[in-house]
């Protein structure tokens, strides 16, 4: 009886590694370095930067203490993200792996100025009106290809780009499908990143945003049944007034 529990259960456990393969891998990619931009059609955005010390120092030049052992200067990290076209509203830190990574938020008033700064200066913006159609192409270029030094890295770690956009998407280059959201991802190995392989984020939207879409139904909707509510008030009332009861 044992046996035959014991065979059942390896035949599942196989099962499901060949049917779930492909999501175990997703769950458990190594991004090393992540840039994530929430974008307005006003041209503002919010800014997200995950990476771990090492993938920062490596590609953006920094110097930043890699050691497990250390503490993140979280106020290092904040003078470096902050200038004149940049707002940093939070800045944490989280460790995997033994490396430390750091997150960070900033508030940018004008994407298009964002690649005039340090931290993203491997990068040109343009966001612009194109007809009925916003597009937004941002060109990522060399990074600053500076030595870590020895770090536990086994080639599977991923540089990741996010773009989440207000209005319906018409076009787009990931070469996947539109993600929950209305999310694009670009991904890069990070070796690849490293060498400064160039990728280019090239999408096109529609010059209304989703939300005002929706409100604006919403809107409609409520005015349709306000109407109907009204019209069935009006129909019980004159069924019940005197005049109605005489004829």
């Amino acid at each position: 009886m044992r046996l035959r529990v014991r065979a059942l259960c390896i035949l599942c456990v196989l099962f499901v590694s060949s049917a779930c393969g492909g999501t175990a891998r997703t769950l458990f990619r190594q991004y090393e370095y992540e840039e994530e931009i929430y974008l307005s059609l006003d041209g503002s955005a919010t800014v997200y930067v995950n990476s771990s010390l090492p993938a920062l120092n490596a590609l953006r030049g920094t110097s930043f203490d890699m050691s497990p052992a250390a503490r993140v200067d979280t106020a290092a990290v904040r003078e470096y993200y902050s200038n004149p076209a940049t707002r940093v509203t939070r800045v944490t830190q989280s460790r995997r792996s033994n490396r430390r990574f750091v997150h960070i938020r900033l508030d940018v008033d004008d994407i298009t100025k964002l690649g005039g700064v340090a931290p993203f200066a491997w990068s040109k913006y343009q966001f612009r009106r194109d007809g009925d159609q916003f597009k937004y192409l941002q060109t990522i270029g060399a990074a600053a290809g500076k030595d870590p030094g020895r770090i536990n890295w086994n080639g599977s770690e991923i540089v990741a780009f996010r773009l989440h956009l207000p209005s319906k998407i018409r076009y787009h280059n990931t070469q996947r499908d539109v993600g929950r959201g209305n999310i694009l991802v670009w991904e890069q190995a990070l070796a690849e990143r490293r060498l400064g392989v160039p990728i280019v984020l090239d999408a096109r939207m529609d010059a209304q945003s989703i939300l005002y879409t929706t409100l604006w139904l919403f809107g409609l909707t409520f005015v349709a049944v306000a109407v109907v509510f009204c019209g069935v008030i009006w129909w019980v009332s004159r069924r019940g007034s005197p005049a109605a009861a005489e004829r």
